[in-house]
């Protein structure tokens, strides 16, 4: 079977990717390319930045979701939500990779979520959801005795900090030590500070030139320290989980799913 995609902000870095991988995937075909209306990519074939011809337009009528099967979403997540809401109405599922929803936003995904079948994740990168598994294991053994800093680096355009990534990060490891997050995290460091609070999960944010995104977590015990580290060399790794998630997730008539389900890592 052929998964049919429709692809949020198809005139984006992150909508160029995912339009490059799917080209690629005899597994899947685009059938829909979206843009903001005031996008200057409206109209133009979505395969022209890679020189060929596809015969799909960019456009933004939300209601052509329809001819698709599932809608992959990286954009910002005021358009997400109204492309959940398009995708709800319309029953298509969701693939989304936006970061920075508020309580608000994460809770109308899982509503939608009893309608139609999502895949929501802060990273759709198979080598970051092993690192995922690797932190899980790590924060339980080192559960006593190791100060935690999470580290992430990404480029100068990104606008939420920590990243969704980083913060996955310290979910995970709070969970693995029986803890929540909200309860350990130290997002800002400024002055005289103090010492470090015993349990606490660090955080700091780099953001700088065209960094795709570096994340390193930092286990640092009496005389030795652990690192975890992932680094992400272009956005193609993003684009390729989003892909398993689409054919994962459109055999699925509805439910919230991560990328721990897609790669049956739960």
């Amino acid at each position: 079977m052929t998964v049919r995609l429709a692809i949020a902000g198809a005139g984006g870095r992150m909508g160029r990717m995912l339009i490059e991988a799917a080209l690629a995937d005899p597994a899947v075909a685009i059938a829909v390319a979206l843009e903001r209306a005031d996008s200057p990519e409206i109209g133009r074939d979505c395969g022209d930045f890679l020189g060929r011809a596809t015969g799909v337009r960019i456009e933004s009528d939300l209601d052509r979701i329809a001819a698709a099967d599932v809608l992959i979403d990286f954009t910002r997540p005021e358009g997400t939500l109204a492309h959940l809401a398009a995708c709800r109405r319309l029953g298509v599922r969701m693939v989304i990779g936006t970061t920075g929803f508020d309580e608000a936003g994460k809770a109308a995904i899982r509503q939608a979520a009893e309608s139609i079948a999502i895949v929501f994740a802060p990273n759709m990168s198979v080598g970051v959801n092993a690192t995922f598994k690797l932190l899980e294991v790590a924060a339980a053994i080192l559960a006593s005795g190791y100060d935690i800093e999470i580290i992430e680096a990404h480029h100068r355009h990104k606008v939420d900090a920590p990243s969704g990534t980083a913060l996955k990060m310290g979910e995970v490891i709070a969970a693995a030590q029986a803890t929540a997050l909200a309860d350990r995290a130290v997002y800002v460091r400024h002055g005289v500070t103090g010492e470090r609070k015993a349990g606490a999960i660090g955080f700091a944010a780099v953001r700088g030139g065209d960094i795709v995104g570096d994340h390193t977590v930092l286990f640092a015990g009496p005389g030795e320290r652990i690192e975890i580290t992932h680094r992400a060399g272009s956005r193609m790794p993003y684009a390729l989980g989003s892909l398993r998630a689409a054919r994962f997730v459109v055999g699925r008539p509805q439910g919230l799913f991560d990328m721990q389900d897609v790669l049956g890592l739960k």
